[in-house]
C-alpha cells in the first residue's frame, strides 16, 4: 500500500470518528424528547436513501441484485450495526443520564481492544504485542480525560454498571459490523455501506414498531419532532451518511483491524466539545489527550513500519547444507 492511500484511509478514518465524537453531546438534547429507538429509525431512513441513491448513481441498479450473495450474513451485519449498536448505545446513555454522553463516548474506546479480540477470533491471529500496549495506552488516556485525572472515581458509580454493560455491548456490535465488510471482499463500501444500512433499518424498524406497539416507548408527537430536527440533520446527514461512508471506506484501506484503532478520537472529540460549551479542563484531561494522540500516531508509525519490513528469505547456505547430504548419499548407496 502506498502512503498517498494509507493517507487517504488514515483522513477518512479521522473524518469519521470526529464527526462520531459530536454525536454523543448532541445527544444530550435529543433523548429528553425522544426514545434512541423511534430517534435511529428516522435518521438512518435519511442516511439509508442517501446511501442508495450514491451506489445507484455509482454502481448502477446491477449492485442491487442479491442473487448468489450471503444476503442473511449481510443483514446480520446490518442488524447488530445499525439496530444493535445504534439502540443500545443511545439508550445506555440515556440511561445514565447527567454526564452520560462522556461515558458513553470513553467506551468507544474500547473498540480497539475488542477489534482485536474478534479479529483473534475469526482469523485465529493474536494481535502484535506492540500494537496491544498502544492500545493499553490509549486506554489510560482516555480514562484520564474522562475521570479528570481521579480513575479510581469511576468504580463508585455503581448506577452506571448496567448502562456501562449495554454500551460496552453496542461496541462490540460496531466491531462485528466493520469486521463484516472482510466477509463480501467483491462488494465496494458504497454497496457495502448501502445495503447493510438498509437491512439493519429494517431490523430496526420491526424492533420499534414492536416497542411502540406494546407501549414500551411512547410514540412521539409532532413538538417532539420539531424539537430535534437539528439533531436529527446532523445525525442522519452528518455523523450518518457521512461518517458511516468515510469509515466503510477507510477502513477498506487499512483493513478494519487498523480502522478501528481511531475510535480512540470518537471520546477526545466529545470532551473537546463538552468543554467548547464551557467546562474548563483540568491537567489530568489535557494529559490524557495528549497520551491518547501519541498512542494513535505511534501505532500509525509502528504498523508503516510493520508493512515495510520485508519477511527475511531462507539462507542459501542453509539450503545448500540441506541438500549435502543427499548429494553425498547417492554414491554410497552405488557402492
Amino acid at each position: 500500500m502506498d502512503n498517498s492511500k494509507r493517507s487517504l484511509g488514515i483522513t477518512l478514518c479521522i473524518a469519521a470518528t470526529v464527526s462520531w465524537g459530536g454525536m454523543f453531546p448532541i445527544m444530550t438534547h435529543a433523548l429528553r424528547h425522544i426514545d434512541p429507538f423511534t430517534f435511529t429509525c428516522m435518521r438512518y431512513t435519511i442516511a439509508g436513501a442517501m446511501f442508495l441513491l450514491l451506489l445507484v448513481r455509482l454502481e448502477g441498479t446491477a449492485a442491487l441484485r442479491l442473487a448468489g450473495e450471503r444476503v442473511w450474513l449481510a443483514w446480520a451485519f446490518g442488524t447488530a450495526g445499525f439496530a444493535g449498536f445504534q439502540f443500545l448505545v443511545f439508550y445506555g446513555q440515556k440511561l445514565i443520564g447527567v454526564g452520560g454522553e462522556l461515558v458513553t463516548s470513553i467506551m468507544m474506546a474500547t473498540m480497539p481492544m475488542l477489534g482485536f479480540f474478534v479479529n483473534w477470533f475469526l482469523k485465529k491471529v493474536a494481535p502484535p504485542k506492540w500494537a496491544a500496549l498502544f492500545i493499553l495506552m490509549s486506554l489510560t488516556g482516555v480514562l484520564l480525560v474522562v475521570s479528570k485525572g481521579d480513575v479510581f472515581s469511576l468504580l463508585h458509580q455503581p448506577k452506571i454498571y448496567g448502562p456501562a454493560a449495554l454500551i460496552l455491548f453496542a461496541a462490540l456490535c460496531w466491531v462485528i459490523y466493520t469486521a463484516g465488510a472482510g466477509f463480501f471482499p467483491t462488494w465496494s463500501p458504497y454497496r457495502y455501506t448501502a445495503l447493510t444500512t438498509l437491512m439493519g433499518l429494517g431490523s430496526a424498524m420491526v424492533i420499534t414498531l414492536g416497542l411502540l406497539v406494546g407501549h414500551a416507548v411512547a410514540v412521539p408527537t409532532g413538538g417532539d419532532v420539531v424539537s430535534i430536527l437539528p439533531e436529527l440533520a446532523y445525525m442522519g446527514v452528518v455523523a450518518g451518511f457521512g461518517g458511516v461512508l468515510c469509515w466503510n471506506i477507510g477502513n477498506k484501506i487499512l483493513t478494519p483491524l487498523n480502522g478501528v484503532l481511531f475510535m480512540d478520537v470518537v471520546p477526545i472529540t466529545a470532551f473537546t466539545i463538552t468543554a467548547l460549551t464551557g467546562a474548563v479542563p483540568v491537567a489530568a484531561q489535557l494529559v490524557g489527550a495528549g497520551l491518547t494522540a501519541t498512542a494513535l500516531l505511534c501505532n500509525n508509525i509502528y504498523l508503516r513500519h510493520r508493512l515495510a519490513t520485508p519477511v527475511a528469505a531462507p539462507e542459501p547456505a542453509a539450503v545448500t547444507a540441506a541438500a549435502e547430504p543427499a548429494s553425498s548419499g547417492a554414491p554410497a548407496v552405488s557402492r
